[in-house]
């Protein structure tokens, strides 16, 4: 019997380790922030947005008048500066652009985490309004698209529509995908539940999804697409991956994807370009 339970010990004892640095350890897994100074992170004909004081975001000017303000929410790894395709495209088409920043990233102090990411969101979205006016567009891009759902959902007053790109309808299904061996159901503490934060969300939504996206796999946000409750629209980028998707898209694209976010439009598929 002694020997029984000292083997059985041997082995159960490094699996909980094992499982207990997991779970300390699994921001580490979720979140990759670039930090930079104010001066290397505003480039690009971006400007630190609402102030050097607090940069929050960075901002793009369109030419002319603005038809709006595109707040977007990017990735869990970089910083905004990496990001001005969006402030390229969006503001060719006449939107003022506010690529936010999230707590412990580029320039801003805090730590990443879900309450602390949704509750900054939230307030830009507010200041973002409160600044410039209606209407508020709201883009989200992989893990942004969860902090955008999030803070839409809390901020509904203030949004016109909802953009989501290779959104997730739950984290835990995406890391049950990666890690099939792992109880991950259990283990994780940020949860990023986009369908249930968006469970009465009556705002216009659009749903992009990319075809070859094997990191969050097409079939979890047309997942959410269709637990959405309001006007939606669900476009499949043919071919698509999760970090070359921009490069298979053009301007018609994004003038469709933003009409599809603003407006009741019925629920569709359509390819990318």
């Amino acid at each position: 019997m002694k020997t029984v339970v000292t083997a059985a010990l041997s082995v159960a004892v490094p699996v909980v380790l094992f499982l207990a640095a997991l779970y300390l350890g699994q921001d580490r897994l979720l979140y990759f922030p670039a930090r930079a100074p104010l001066e290397a992170w505003a480039v690009a004909g971006l400007r630190p947005w609402p102030s050097e004081d607090d940069p929050r975001g960075l901002l793009r000017e369109p030419d002319g008048a603005a038809r709006g303000t595109a707040v977007v929410f990017h990735g869990n790894a970089g910083h905004a500066g990496h990001r001005g395709y969006y402030a390229d495209a969006l503001a060719s088409l006449g939107w003022r652009v506010v690529l936010a920043e999230y707590p412990g990233y580029g320039p801003r102090a805090g730590r990443p985490g879900e309450a602390a990411l949704v509750d900054d969101a939230a307030e830009t979205i507010a200041l973002a309004r409160r600044r410039h006016g209606a209407p508020v567009l709201v883009v989200g891009e992989s893990l942004g698209a969860a902090v955008a759902a999030g803070a839409a959902a809390r901020a509904s007053e203030h949004v016109a529509g909802l953009l989501l790109i290779t959104p997730w309808e739950r984290l835990e299904d995406v890391a049950a995908h990666h890690y099939p061996w792992l109880p991950v159901r259990w283990m994780l503490r940020d949860r990023y539940d986009s369908a249930a934060a968006l469970a009465r969300f009556e705002r216009p939504v659009a749903v992009v999804v990319a075809e070859a996206d094997d990191i969050v796999p097409a079939r979890f946000g047309a997942a959410l697409h269709d637990a959405l409750p309001g006007p939606k629209r669900l476009t499949v980028i043919a071919d698509g991956g999760h970090n070359d998707w921009p490069e298979r898209v053009d301007g018609a694209w994004w003038r469709q994807a933003i009409a599809a976010a603003t407006t009741a439009a019925p629920a569709a598929v359509a390819p990318g370009r």
